[in-house]
């Protein structure tokens, strides 16, 4: 199973083959991306990165983190902020960037306010971790003006066809 995350469409979405070598969706989730569009650059531009064409971040990391706070500097103070699961992304150039839950922050659930990683429901982030992600997994992560990669286009149209 592979990741692929849009910025355009605010989704996270999880493709895997079938027996008869076929493409298919397993699952997709709404997501928050960072608070400013484009690729990020460097720390605190909150921006998520983008993966290059044909080279997919990979999860190095499943971590627990139901007990990590951080503070947004908007008044709430230290609070937890990343659900039940960091899955952490190897992503050249960037320290830091994971999928994540949104505990505090649920109703930025699809949008951009993130500081660069990819924030998902909690409900989400667990189901995640437990169905699908595993260390070493492929995470492409697209640009909001990237076009859907041609097989995607194929699965998403049998998908809304069955």
């Amino acid at each position: 199973a592979w990741i692929v995350i849009s910025k355009k469409q605010l989704t996270l979405t999880v493709y895997d083959r079938n027996a008869a070598g076929d493409t298919v969706i397993m699952a997709q989730y709404p997501c928050c991306m960072g608070k400013n569009k484009g690729n990020k650059v460097r720390r605190g531009d909150m921006r998520t990165p983008e993966s290059p064409a044909g080279k997919p971040f990979k999860i190095t990391m499943i971590q627990n983190s139901s007990t990590w706070k951080h503070n947004f500097h908007d008044g709430r103070g230290n609070i937890k902020a990343y659900g039940h699961w960091f899955l952490r992304l190897e992503t050249p150039g960037h320290r830091g960037i994971g999928i994540h839950g949104s505990t505090g922050n649920e109703h930025t659930v699809p949008g951009r306010a993130s500081e660069g990683c990819i924030r998902l429901l909690d409900k989400d982030i667990i189901t995640l971790k437990e169905h699908f992600a595993y260390v070493g997994m492929p995470v492409t992560v697209q640009g909001e003006n990237e076009a859907p990669l041609p097989w995607e286009i194929r699965v998403r149209q049998t998908a809304t066809t069955r």
